[in-house]
């Protein structure tokens, strides 16, 4: 009877635990959680869009060459709706001391056509950064951060860097010191809620455990954006973020 009564609480000691979210350990994509949440949305820009600047390689010919059409700077791209490009959306608060594994795979940075691709990309604090230059032309790929370690690196043709970021920051610049036109965003996180939107202005951050959240939207030049939403169990909220040149 005594052994009996053992094992039936060993049982519910660990159905306890594993009902428990603080037990649930995630991986690199969002983790799944009992009635597991979304919010999804669309970013825009209200008004007339700053007009984009017309870059010229000309000092490097081997970038110039790569672009038979006129190439712009891409502080604030849209589509013909509206739709606003590389926007950082990411829960700001709400996870309490939830923690979440580094992902092993790496982010990638391309430079190519002399030109940073992605312009900004988001990763998690300790996930392995590549930067690769596919270029014809000597690179150095130069992050500024605040909160970070700053490194400036030389890339030859066809070399690659890997490095990382070990703190959370938002958003570090990069640049390369030998064609000042290249210049794009790297964001840290230490959890894994956040979206750049892409051309049609969406973000979608799935398997959010349910609670009340602040939530921001970050763009280059136009600033940042918050909201407070409180989301529960299977639930699905829409959410849209607007604006205006500052």
């Amino acid at each position: 009877m005594y052994a009996k009564k053992l094992v039936a609480l060993f049982t519910l000691t660990i159905a306890i635990c594993i009902s428990s979210p603080h037990a649930v350990k995630a991986g690199g994509p969002p983790p799944t959680f009992s009635g597991t949440a979304s919010l999804r949305g669309i970013v825009k820009f209200e008004g007339t869009v700053p007009k984009a600047k017309l870059i010229s390689m000309s000092a490097d010919p081997s970038c110039a060459k790569q672009h038979p059409s006129p190439v712009f700077s891409q502080e604030v791209m849209t589509d013909s709706s509206g739709d606003l490009k590389n926007v950082i959306v990411y829960i700001a608060a709400g996870l309490g001391d939830r923690t979440f594994d580094v992902p092993a795979q790496p982010a990638v940075v391309d430079q190519r056509a002399c030109m940073y691709e992605p312009h900004v990309l988001a990763v998690r604090a300790n996930q392995p950064l590549h930067v690769v230059n596919d270029d014809p032309t000597s690179h150095n790929i130069h992050p500024t951060p605040a909160n970070n370690r700053e490194w400036n690196k030389a890339e030859p043709p066809g070399s690659s860097v890997d490095e990382t970021f070990a703190r959370e920051e938002i958003a570090i610049p990069v640049k390369c010191n030998l064609h000042p036109w290249m210049h794009g965003y790297i964001a840290v996180f230490k959890h894994p809620y956040f979206a750049v939107t892409g051309k049609d202005g969406s973000f979608d951050l799935s398997n959010l455990p349910p609670g009340t959240y602040t939530i921001k939207a970050w763009h280059e030049t136009l600033g940042t954006s918050a909201q407070t939403i409180t989301i529960g169990e299977n639930e699905t909220k829409e959410v849209s973020f607007v604006f205006k040149k500052m």
